[in-house]
Protein backbone atom coordinates (compact mmCIF):
# COMPACT_ATOMS: atom_id res chain seq x y z
CA UNK A 1 0.00 0.00 0.00
CA UNK A 2 2.68 2.77 0.81
CA UNK A 3 5.21 1.29 -2.31
CA UNK A 4 1.44 2.37 -4.89
CA UNK A 5 1.02 5.92 -2.66
CA UNK A 6 4.84 6.13 -3.29
CA UNK A 7 4.78 5.26 -6.75
CA UNK A 8 1.81 8.14 -7.34
CA UNK A 9 3.54 10.15 -5.85
CA UNK A 10 6.86 10.25 -7.50
CA UNK A 11 4.75 10.00 -11.01
CA UNK A 12 2.69 13.26 -9.95
CA UNK A 13 5.96 14.72 -9.12
CA UNK A 14 7.22 13.89 -12.39
CA UNK A 15 3.96 15.08 -14.55
CA UNK A 16 3.86 18.20 -12.78
CA UNK A 17 7.95 18.47 -14.19
CA UNK A 18 7.15 17.98 -16.88
CA UNK A 19 4.40 20.06 -17.84
CA UNK A 20 6.43 23.10 -15.49
CA UNK A 21 9.33 22.35 -17.71
CA UNK A 22 7.41 23.17 -20.77
CA UNK A 23 5.40 26.03 -19.39
CA UNK A 24 6.88 29.61 -19.51
CA UNK A 25 8.27 30.56 -16.42
CA UNK A 26 5.69 32.00 -13.98
CA UNK A 27 5.88 35.45 -12.55
CA UNK A 28 8.80 37.53 -13.51
CA UNK A 29 9.26 39.99 -16.76
CA UNK A 30 6.26 39.58 -19.21
CA UNK A 31 8.06 39.98 -22.99
CA UNK A 32 7.25 44.04 -22.66
CA UNK A 33 9.13 44.23 -19.63
CA UNK A 34 11.96 42.44 -21.10
CA UNK A 35 12.01 44.73 -24.18
CA UNK A 36 11.61 48.00 -22.10
CA UNK A 37 15.09 47.06 -19.96
CA UNK A 38 17.22 45.99 -23.07
CA UNK A 39 18.50 49.01 -24.82
CA UNK A 40 18.74 47.57 -28.21
CA UNK A 41 14.50 47.19 -28.31
CA UNK A 42 14.17 50.63 -27.76
CA UNK A 43 12.37 51.25 -31.57
CA UNK A 44 10.50 48.04 -31.40
CA UNK A 45 9.47 49.16 -27.77
CA UNK A 46 8.19 52.86 -29.20
CA UNK A 47 6.28 50.76 -32.06
CA UNK A 48 4.83 48.14 -29.93
CA UNK A 49 3.64 51.79 -27.72
CA UNK A 50 2.50 53.81 -30.82
CA UNK A 51 0.70 51.06 -32.53
CA UNK A 52 -1.27 50.27 -28.86
CA UNK A 53 0.01 46.81 -28.85
CA UNK A 54 1.09 46.50 -25.06
CA UNK A 55 -1.32 45.68 -23.05
CA UNK A 56 -1.91 42.30 -25.89
CA UNK A 57 2.32 41.55 -25.40
CA UNK A 58 1.83 41.94 -21.39
CA UNK A 59 -1.13 39.72 -21.84
CA UNK A 60 -1.24 36.12 -20.55
CA UNK A 61 0.18 34.25 -23.92
CA UNK A 62 1.83 32.90 -24.16
CA UNK A 63 3.22 34.36 -27.45
CA UNK A 64 6.21 33.97 -29.30
CA UNK A 65 8.20 37.25 -30.54
CA UNK A 66 10.63 37.39 -32.97
CA UNK A 67 11.75 41.04 -31.79
CA UNK A 68 13.90 42.99 -34.27
CA UNK A 69 16.78 45.21 -32.97
CA UNK A 70 16.98 49.08 -32.88
CA UNK A 71 20.06 47.87 -35.94
CA UNK A 72 17.26 46.23 -37.42
CA UNK A 73 15.03 49.42 -37.82
CA UNK A 74 17.54 51.50 -38.77
CA UNK A 75 17.99 49.22 -41.99
CA UNK A 76 15.15 49.95 -43.63
CA UNK A 77 14.94 52.82 -45.93
CA UNK A 78 15.40 56.23 -44.89
CA UNK A 79 12.15 57.61 -42.97
CA UNK A 80 10.47 54.21 -42.56
CA UNK A 81 10.47 54.41 -38.73
CA UNK A 82 9.64 57.78 -38.78
CA UNK A 83 6.49 56.97 -41.04
CA UNK A 84 5.11 54.07 -39.33
CA UNK A 85 4.96 55.74 -36.09
CA UNK A 86 2.37 58.62 -37.44
CA UNK A 87 -0.70 57.67 -35.70
CA UNK A 88 -1.83 57.62 -39.58
CA UNK A 89 0.02 54.61 -40.15
CA UNK A 90 -1.23 52.56 -37.39
CA UNK A 91 -2.96 49.79 -39.49
CA UNK A 92 0.11 49.29 -41.22
CA UNK A 93 2.60 49.22 -38.17
CA UNK A 94 0.17 46.66 -36.71
CA UNK A 95 0.44 44.34 -39.36
CA UNK A 96 3.99 44.02 -39.62
CA UNK A 97 4.22 44.12 -35.41
CA UNK A 98 2.21 41.21 -35.06
CA UNK A 99 3.62 39.59 -37.78
CA UNK A 100 6.95 39.10 -35.94
CA UNK A 101 4.46 37.09 -33.49
CA UNK A 102 3.55 33.60 -33.27
CA UNK A 103 0.84 31.97 -30.74
CA UNK A 104 2.60 29.74 -28.05
CA UNK A 105 6.15 29.47 -26.42
CA UNK A 106 8.52 28.01 -29.22
CA UNK A 107 11.88 27.30 -27.94
CA UNK A 108 15.03 27.11 -30.47
CA UNK A 109 15.41 23.35 -30.01
CA UNK A 110 12.26 22.76 -31.18
CA UNK A 111 12.78 24.84 -34.56
CA UNK A 112 16.02 22.86 -34.75
CA UNK A 113 15.99 21.17 -38.05
CA UNK A 114 12.79 21.62 -39.53
CA UNK A 115 11.01 24.06 -41.99
CA UNK A 116 8.08 25.52 -41.41
CA UNK A 117 5.26 27.74 -42.12
CA UNK A 118 3.77 29.31 -38.93
CA UNK A 119 0.08 31.63 -38.78
CA UNK A 120 1.92 34.74 -36.98
CA UNK A 121 -0.89 36.89 -35.06
CA UNK A 122 -1.42 38.90 -38.12
CA UNK A 123 -2.83 35.82 -40.53
CA UNK A 124 0.18 35.58 -42.71
CA UNK A 125 2.12 32.44 -42.80
CA UNK A 126 6.07 33.73 -41.26
CA UNK A 127 8.43 30.73 -42.89
CA UNK A 128 11.17 29.62 -40.25
CA UNK A 129 14.55 27.15 -41.48
CA UNK A 130 16.09 25.74 -38.85
CA UNK A 131 17.90 22.84 -40.85
CA UNK A 132 21.10 25.02 -41.63
CA UNK A 133 22.11 25.25 -37.76
CA UNK A 134 21.05 28.07 -36.59
CA UNK A 135 17.13 29.60 -37.32
CA UNK A 136 15.77 32.15 -39.87
CA UNK A 137 12.62 33.63 -39.78
CA UNK A 138 11.66 34.79 -43.87
CA UNK A 139 15.23 36.61 -44.67
CA UNK A 140 16.14 37.48 -41.02
CA UNK A 141 18.56 35.51 -38.64
CA UNK A 142 17.85 34.26 -34.95
CA UNK A 143 21.09 35.71 -33.40
CA UNK A 144 20.10 35.63 -30.15
CA UNK A 145 16.97 32.99 -28.86
CA UNK A 146 14.96 31.56 -26.45
CA UNK A 147 14.77 34.61 -23.35
CA UNK A 148 11.98 33.53 -21.79
CA UNK A 149 9.49 35.53 -20.12
CA UNK A 150 6.23 35.09 -17.76
CA UNK A 151 3.81 35.18 -20.94
CA UNK A 152 6.37 33.59 -23.67
CA UNK A 153 9.65 33.55 -25.27
CA UNK A 154 11.64 36.16 -27.34
CA UNK A 155 14.17 35.19 -29.98
CA UNK A 156 16.24 38.57 -31.17
CA UNK A 157 16.35 38.86 -35.28
CA UNK A 158 18.45 41.04 -36.89
CA UNK A 159 15.75 42.12 -39.89
CA UNK A 160 12.31 43.83 -39.74
CA UNK A 161 10.12 41.41 -41.58
CA UNK A 162 6.99 42.35 -43.30
CA UNK A 163 4.23 40.87 -44.26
Amino acid sequence: MKRRFALKSIAALGFAAAVAACSPMSGGNDIVDIAAGNEDFSTLVAAVQAAGLVETLKGDGPFTVFAPTNAAFAALPAGTVESLLLPENKDTLVSILTYHVVPGAVTSDQLAGKRLGVATVQGSNVHIDGTKGGVRVDKANVVSADIMASNGVIHVIDKVIMP
